[in-house]
């Protein structure tokens, strides 16, 4: 059974899962952070976004691709362009700053509360589209 686990632990899958949850952690403390600096979802969108698509190519290109130097420019440049999807923005655009009254009917109309439900939704859709995108056109190319 531990073998199994170690087995499981060991796979792409799991550790992208895994970097993927850090990712997001990494996402939502500095959108939270720089939503209460600035009480602007589209603006602390973006900057999060920046952070955590820095930190996911990373852990993403070293620890779940095990990919070569070589190359890495090239990578960044596609995985920053697979992640600017706008998925993220579009979704703080509408639902947190143009029409927040959809998700803060169910939160007391409270705008940080607004913010974090949508930063989470968002999150775990651009989690399984990237997943899909990375794998597939991202880091496809010689491993370590």
């Amino acid at each position: 059974m531990i073998a199994k686990l170690r087995a499981f632990m060991a796979t792409e899958v799991f550790k992208y899962l895994f970097f993927g949850v850090l990712a997001t952690l990494v996402y939502m403390v500095s959108r939270i952070l720089i939503f209460q600096l600035t009480n602007q979802g589209t603006l602390s969108a973006v900057l999060a976004s920046a952070i955590a698509i820095i930190f996911a190519f990373f852990t993403n290109d070293m620890f779940v691709f095990n990919q070569e130097k070589t190359g890495m420019v090239t990578r960044f440049v596609k995985f920053v362009g697979a992640r600017l999807l706008v998925l993220d923005l579009a979704l703080a655009y509408f639902l947190v700053d143009t029409y927040p009254e959809i998700i803060g009917q169910f939160v007391g109309h409270s705008h940080a509360w607004v913010n974090g439900i949508e930063s989470l939704f968002s999150q775990v859709l651009i989690i399984v589209l990237n997943y899909i995108i990375s794998k597939f056109f991202v880091f496809t190319g010689e491993k370590v």
